[in-house]
């Protein structure tokens, strides 16, 4: 039975695996998958292969996992407190309110180093939340799945003509940015990254703690409070980790839209309602996802790299026009 039930986990493990090697196998010089292993477990500074693997391509690899494992673990959290099907961070205004802070504050103003961008990053994401959630309650009918997407889709529109315009005003802001708003892994910096991580940890560990409750959420409000859930603290702590896990991603790899609508609704297809289940298994397959993503925005047009964030955008947008025909 032990067996039965860890084997998937091991399928998945696997499968990680071999997309992390793949995805450093292969860009603008293809490196054997021998040679990678060699340089992860036996690295030699002299050769020029092992350099790429260690200090340009590995940490690309790292940087999809933690993102991709970060904004789905974030939908899938904000799918099940909501109770909604179209929640998403990029569908409900935190990433573009992630994203005008950063552009804002450290951009545009020049505040903060590398420390700062996640703290910028999650005063953004909050901020955009509230303003949604905000707007689509005080419209007739209240806070519906359809008035939360136009609410986040008004609130987009909005502060990214507000990022033109300070694009405009600052161009050297513009030039450090433009490729990072659409959402990139390539020339992430790792000091970011490391400041980013407790973020994301903090978030993904919140998240494991409230699964058992979120469970009790998505059956309703009134189901939840007669099983002892205290909904008011599992929502802040809800929004604590979904704010901390899209601050971790957009401070590190800019906007990546549709990660977290796409996998928790596939995730859920296989494993079902349970959220003890659901917030691994998102993180895993979020994580999975990323790395397939950014291997096909090296592939897709080579030798012109696309941003992963077109490529995820790509995939995820039929699936949103399907989700809102299906369940609306």
């Amino acid at each position: 039975m032990i067996a039965v039930r860890t084997l998937p986990w091991i399928a998945a493990l696997a499968a990680l695996a071999f997309a992390f090697g793949w995805h450093i196998a292969v860009g603008a010089k293809t490196i054997p998958l021998g040679t990678v292993l060699d340089a992860l477990v036996a690295y030699d500074a002299g050769t020029f292969d092992h350099v790429v693997v260690r200090d340009l391509r590995m940490p690309r690899a790292l940087v999809a996992i933690g993102v991709g494992a970060a904004l789905a673990v974030a939908g899938a959290l904000m799918q099940g407190v909501t109770r909604n099907p179209l929640a998403d961070p990029g569908l409900l205004g935190l990433l573009v309110g992630a994203s005008f802070a950063v552009v804002l504050f450290h951009g545009f103003l020049g505040l903060g180093g590398a420390a700062s961008i996640p703290v910028f990053a999650a005063l953004g994401a909050l901020g955009g939340a509230l303003v949604v959630w905000g707007v689509a309650s005080a419209a007739p009918g209240g806070a519906t799945p359809l008035t939360l997407v136009l609410s986040g889709a008004a609130l987009t529109g909005f502060l990214g003509a507000l990022i033109s315009v300070l694009h405009l005003i600052d161009e050297e802001s513009f030039e450090q940015l433009r490729v990072w708003l659409t959402g990139t892994l390539a020339g992430r910096r790792i000091e970011t990254a490391l400041w980013a991580l407790p973020w994301a940890l903090a978030g993904l560990g919140v998240a494991l703690l409230c699964a058992r409750q979120v469970t009790a959420l998505a059956m309703g409000e009134e189901t939840a409070t007669g099983l002892g859930v205290d909904v008011g603290k599992l929502q802040v702590a809800v929004l604590f980790a979904v704010v901390a896990l899209t601050a971790a991603a957009v401070a590190v790899a800019g906007p990546m839209g549709f990660v977290g609508l796409v996998i928790p609704h596939v995730v859920r297809l296989f494993i079902g309602q349970d959220y003890r289940r659901i917030v691994p298994w998102s993180a895993f397959a979020g994580a999975l996802y990323m790395l397939i993503a950014d291997i096909a925005a090296r592939l897709v047009l080579a030798p012109i790299e696309i941003s992963t964030g077109l490529v995820t955008a790509f995939l995820g947008a039929p699936f949103f026009v399907w989700l809102v025909r299906a369940r609306l």
